[in-house]
């Protein structure tokens, strides 16, 4: 499995990507930090999970990614009620983040499925 063909790879990017654009000039500069930092976490977690030789360490790097898209998803909401993030965008950010989660889940699952 390489992570460069899985499509929760190539979409968290394409949001962390995003993130990075989206805030480039703020001078907001602990909630670009954190968020961008959130953003970042998910594919460089699912990277380094696929590098990894067990399943159970695959596993717990995709579960990471996971949680920092419920942490990423959290500073969406804080960013739209703190007037930082446009809401029509943020809500476009969620849904990508909510489709991330589930696609991970699915990924452990099914990892877990296969070696118990």
């Amino acid at each position: 499995m390489k992570y460069e063909n899985l499509e929760v790879w190539q979409r968290s990017v394409d949001l962390s990507v995003a993130l990075y654009k989206y805030f480039l000039n703020t001078r907001e500069f602990g909630f670009k930090d954190q968020i961008t930092r959130s953003g970042l976490s998910i594919p460089s977690n699912i990277a380094e999970g696929t590098e990894r030789f067990s399943s159970k360490e695959k596993v717990y790097f995709f579960r990471v990614a996971k949680g920092s898209c419920g942490e990423l998803a959290t500073q969406i909401h804080i960013g739209i009620r703190a007037d930082i993030i446009e809401p029509d965008i943020g809500a476009i950010w969620i849904n990508e983040v909510k489709q991330l989660a589930a696609m991970l889940g699915g990924l452990i699952n099914h990892l877990n499925k296969i070696n118990p």
